[in-house]
């Protein structure tokens, strides 16, 4: 019963991928938005895509350490008596 609920634990923790990639998205399709409406600001909008993009993929690898956590650490704190 507990391996289950890990499982579901981790997949909960996944969704935020899906959330991570729509975020992605929204940032680039902002940027070629902007430099659609201004190209002289190109540069600068760049700048601003590459800090969003940032932030948004760290979301993803966060969410993706934490599924890996909930899989496999959990795992051994039950097998050695821990939890």
């Amino acid at each position: 019963m507990l391996e289950g609920a890990k499982l579901m634990g981790a997949g909960a923790a996944t969704i935020a991928s899906a959330g991570a990639a729509v975020g992605i998205g929204n940032v680039f399709s902002s940027l070629i938005h902007s430099v659609a409406r201004n190209p002289s600001l190109a540069k600068q909008l760049f700048g601003y895509a590459i800090l969003g993009f940032a932030l948004t993929e760290a979301i993803a690898l966060f969410a993706l350490m934490m599924a890996f956590l909930i899989s496999f650490v959990f795992r051994r704190l039950l097998i050695l008596g821990g939890l």
